[in-house]
């Protein structure tokens, strides 16, 4: 092993050489072919970063190959089997599958190429020998016709003499061993019955060029197959013998069985463009068909396209195992891509549980939908796997349109939103597209994308707005809020943004930014006013309360910005307290430890947990809703409304907890709440919301605190 080789790559060029010597016989020493197998392991190696490079590294490697004569096919079949499955594990960075597929096909064309001219090289042995065997003396063609035998009967590859016509004459016993699959007796065949209709007419032109001596030689692929579906494919060298007076004579014809070769190849191309796991179309594939399928080769043409997502299969992974979830998985791609076979379209696997059905020349939206409803079926059709008895669903989002309308990636995210739309309508149902659900979604994903960068770009700020205490008509705190100025969309409500965060994890980063906002903002307020500084709100998401970081952030922004604990009230939502995951009441209890002011937003959205409030630190919630609306109407509030407000409120109270009105919009409004127990309000009733520096000049003013 050389300095700095890896133990892994050393390994497998000991094993790489066994597995050569194995194979061919070749008169070198074994530390010799080592030496050299190692050499062009390097080279491909460090070449795989750029696939040119990586490309001609394997050609000169198959080159080589032949020249120092390992010409066992074992010998090459080994050696891409063995590249293959190593090829990857050797490499410390990730290595594009691509490029895998390209080393190997190089090395096996870099390998053909240099046969092939070996091929002709033995040609012109034995196009010398027959005329030296024709022309010399008697001694000499006895000398000629000997040489000429023992390369004939000793080559490796198949050999066939052949009349101008193409008749076979004489064949050697690689030749008789190629073909004795497919055909025997050979001699007295013409060389056409070795190839299929597809490829006669090929071999027929080059054959007729050859005996009319317009050209010495040619080389060209044929396939014959076998009633058994079995393939033979050869690489066909063919050879012009001339007569004394240069007339053609006949042929030579030199025949190198490539099947493994090729179905190796076919082999590699299909797992580039194929579904490991289910056989299906990945997305290489379907991006082409799509191509395809989009191509406008008449007018008025359609195409479709179906985005299927299994329902609950995690669920199925979970409970009984990858195993089972993957025999599912081959199970209804089986039964899609036969639904899609019958269609003319293509089934393809997108990745997990999502499968894509393409319709070229779809033939309208209904006929598109009764596919569907057809292909659902066959989901829902129950399947057995490994004793279980499963029974599927999914969604499916559908798409049909003219092709002149659309493009493919355009296609698949319409689909895919489309998917969206029905997944959230429930579980196995289909959802057709519509351009004005789309447009909004697109927009959502826009500010989905676009939220990382707001922060970077400093589009984002906190507001907030005053709460004021009923009892003292005194604003004793602000709310914070998140707000967004967006570049096209103008500034933003946290609503518009916040569900799209919770929904794609930002929600933590921005949480973690707006708490240090806040923080700075009341420890300003504090040094320039004292106690006349508003305590500071803010709220918690149930994804940021289930986030393991946060007890520790929340230390790390309190203590890096100076403020007392008891200057921060954190709300909670309250369907966020009862969550299975993670460890929310456990936060909560530090966060009453270290000092906070905990409160609970939404407060009664779940009527049946209001009791399991019982016995957690908590100091206040904040009632919001449809229902405290009615209470600003001249008439008074909806009897029902009251009666929901009251019993809330007698809630709070047998659980000590301050009660605060959120979206209270008048005095008044204010005041009958207030008869009911409510304690503070935020609103406009309250003061609009304020940037932190209206909110100092407020309390400057004395209109705060």
């Amino acid at each position: 092993m050389t300095d700095g080789e890896r133990p892994e790559r050393a390994d497998f060029v000991r094993r790489w050489t066994r597995e050569i010597i194995r194979t061919s016989y070749v008169p070198m020493a074994r530390a010799d072919i080592e030496s050299f197998l190692r050499g062009h392991l390097d080279a491909i190696l460090d070449a795989l970063d750029d696939v040119d490079r990586a490309a001609d590294a394997a050609a000169e490697l198959g080159e080589r190959l032949v020249r120092i004569h390992f010409t066992s096919p074992a010998a090459l079949d080994r050696t891409l089997w063995m590249l293959g499955a190593e090829l990857p594990k050797l490499r410390a960075a990730e290595t594009d599958p691509a490029t895998s597929v390209v080393v190997l096909g190089s090395v096996a064309a870099g390998y053909a190429g240099q046969l092939r001219e070996q091929t002709l090289d033995e040609q012109e042995v034995i196009k010398r020998a027959v005329l030296q065997a024709r022309d010399a003396a008697e001694e000499a063609l006895r000398a000629s016709e000997a040489s000429f035998r023992a390369v004939f009967t000793s080559s490796a590859l198949g050999i066939a003499i052949v009349t101008l016509d193409g008749t076979i004459e004489e064949v050697n016993a690689p030749m008789e061993g190629i073909f004795e699959p497919v055909c025997q007796d050979l001699v007295g065949r013409s060389v056409f019955d070795l190839a299929d209709a597809d490829w006669v007419d090929d071999l027929v032109e080059h054959v007729e060029a050859l005996s009319v001596g317009e050209v010495d030689r040619f080389q060209s692929e044929t396939r014959l197959s076998g009633e058994d579906g079995a393939h033979i494919w050869t690489q066909v060298s063919a050879s012009l013998v001339r007569d004394s007076q240069e007339r053609p004579d006949y042929q030579v014809l030199l025949y190198e069985d490539i099947t493994d070769r090729h179905m190796l190849q076919e082999q590699f191309r299909r797992q580039a463009t194929h579904d490991p796991l289910t056989g299906l179309a990945n997305r290489t594939l379907l991006k082409t068909t799509m191509d395809e399928a989009l191509e406008p080769a008449y007018p008025g043409r359609r195409v479709g396209l179906c985005y299927f997502d299994l329902d609950g299969f995690k669920a199925i992974n979970d409970s009984l195992g990858h195993p089972v979830g993957d025999e599912l998985l081959r199970a209804m791609a089986q039964r899609l891509n036969a639904l899609a076979t019958m269609e003319s379209g293509l089934a393809a696997r997108m990745g997990g549980d999502e499968f894509v059905v393409l319709i070229p020349d779809s033939q309208g939206a209904a006929r598109l939908v009764e596919i569907v409803e057809h292909m659902l079926g066959e989901v829902t059709r129950p399947v057995s796997v490994r004793g279980h008895q499963l029974t599927a669903s999914a969604s499916v989002g559908v798409v049909e349109t003219a092709v002149a309308d659309t493009g493919p990636d355009e296609l698949l995210q319409d689909a895919d939103i489309t998917l969206y739309r029905a997944k959230s309508e429930g579980r196995a149902q289909w959802a057709l597209y519509d351009p004005t659900h789309n447009a909004e979604a697109k927009e959502r994903f826009r500010l989905s994308s676009a939220m990382p960068s707001a922060l970077r770009d400093h589009e984002l700020y906190v507001e907030y707005e005053p709460v004021l205490w009923l009892d003292t008509a005194a604003l004793v705190g602000v709310q914070a809020h998140l707000r967004w100025d967006h570049p096209e969309f103008g500034e933003l409500d946290a609503e518009d943004f916040l569900g799209l965060a919770e929904e794609t994890g930002l929600i933590t980063r921005l949480g973690t930014w707006m708490l240090e906002q806040v923080c700075a903002h009341a420890v300003h307020w504090q040094e320039r006013f004292g106690d006349r500084g508003p305590v500071a709100a803010v709220g918690l998401s149930a994804r940021q309360l289930r986030d393991p970081e946060l007890v520790a952030d929340m230390r790390r922004i309190l203590g890096s910005a100076g403020l007392p604990a008891s200057k921060l009230i954190v709300g909670v939502p309250e369907t966020a307290l009862f969550d299975q995951r993670g460890d929310p009441i456990d936060a909560l209890e530090i966060f009453a430890e270290m000092g906070l002011t905990l409160a609970v937003h939404d407060f009664g959205h779940a009527h049946r947990e209001v009791a399991r409030l019982r016995g957690l630190p908590l100091r206040a919630v904040r009632l919001t809703g449809d229902y405290l609306n009615s209470f600003a109407e001249p008439g008074g509030p909806d009897p029902l409304d009251e009666h929901l407000v009251s019993s809330l409120v007698r809630s709070a109270e047998l659980l000590g907890l301050s009660v605060v009105g959120n979206g209270v919009r008048t005095i008044e409004q204010a005041n009958r709440l207030r008869k009911l127990g409510v304690e503070g309000v935020i609103g406009p009733c309250a003061g609009g919301l304020a940037s932190a520096m209206e909110i100092e000049a407020m309390i400057a003013d004395g209109d705060l605190g």
